[in-house]
């Protein structure tokens, strides 16, 4: 016997959703700073580098960790929850993987329109993809069911964020505007989670063994380390490779600060021997050999 089960997304309150807006603004935010990075790379094997860290960002931290946070307050009346690590791992691959080939096909190369929607579509459907392999890998007693104009709506909602994502990567420049683009990514990020969220629904069996793989909470730890390697990789990685802004700037901080170079003292020039009467003659000037100089030296030493 199977009855329709009662799901809660927000098993604590609000603070796993926005932990998950905050991490997907984070990751969305290191991933363009990254992809600007990218831009201003002369060298191919440093946009290389600059795109890769971007699809660690955006994949992994602004989506997929995004996703866990979020599901971390997901909850099924009556059943525990568990996640199947192998499929878990897979739908973290899904998702930065088809981010980084996006960002690398907008990333080389002329940028163009049809680019970006080429682009934009197949990463969209990636990352909802990877949602709903995310949610493959729940093991509890009962059956999953979607309803299909749900999951339609949160692909769609996908595609036009990747696509967006995608664009901003190529004019966001500033980091105040970086900075509300990442927050525009967060919450369509965010929102698409929760409308794929929305669509599905439980039949619960009455009775059953118990539910394999991991608690979701047991995933937190590797979460965070996780984040935070991204944010010390990105950070070495711009410490290391500073952008020409920056090296001007520290240029000015070393020359305002530091030790500025010195210009070589003036020569002090040699001291005449003393008169017979005492007094000083002053410095001597410079002795010149010919010409005009030459007699007026020694008229004087005649003197």
């Amino acid at each position: 016997m199977q009855d329709v089960a009662h799901i809660h997304h927000f098993t604590y309150g609000w603070l796993t959703p926005t932990m998950a807006f905050l991490l997907s603004y984070l990751g969305s935010l290191l991933g363009l700073v990254a992809t600007a990075r990218a831009r201003q790379s002369e060298s191919a094997r440093i946009r290389a580098r600059w795109l890769v860290l971007g699809a660690w960002s955006i994949g992994g931290t602004g989506i997929w960790v995004m996703h866990f946070m979020a599901m971390i307050g997901f909850s099924v009346e009556d059943t525990p929850l568990g996640y199947d690590i192998g499929v878990t791992v897979a739908s973290w691959l899904t998702a930065v993987i088809v981010v980084g080939l996006g960002l690398f096909t907008v990333g080389y190369g002329r940028a163009s329109v049809g680019k970006v929607l080429a682009a934009g579509l197949f990463t969209g459907v990636g990352v909802a993809a990877m949602h709903y392999s995310g949610m493959a890998a729940i093991e509890l007693r009962g059956t999953i069911y979607y309803d299909r104009a749900r999951v339609a709506l949160s692909v769609v909602i996908a595609v036009v964020a990747a696509t967006a994502a995608l664009w901003f990567t190529l004019v966001a420049r500033r980091l105040r505007w970086i900075a509300v683009i990442a927050a525009i990514m967060a919450l369509a990020v965010t929102g698409m989670h929760y409308t794929g969220m929305s669509a599905m629904s439980v039949q619960q069996r009455t009775s059953g063994a118990d539910v394999p793989g991991t608690d979701a909470l047991s995933f937190v730890p590797a979460l965070l380390i996780f984040v935070l390697a991204v944010v010390v990789a990105l950070l070495y990685a711009i410490l290391a490779d500073p952008s020409a802004e920056e090296r001007q700037w520290q240029e000015h901080v070393r020359r305002r600060f530091g030790q500025a170079p010195t210009t070589p003292p003036r020569p002090v020039p040699p001291t005449a021997p003393a008169r017979p009467d005492g007094s000083s003659p002053g410095p001597a000037r410079p002795a010149r050999t010919t010409g005009l100089g030459a007699d007026l030296n020694r008229w004087r030493a005649v003197r």
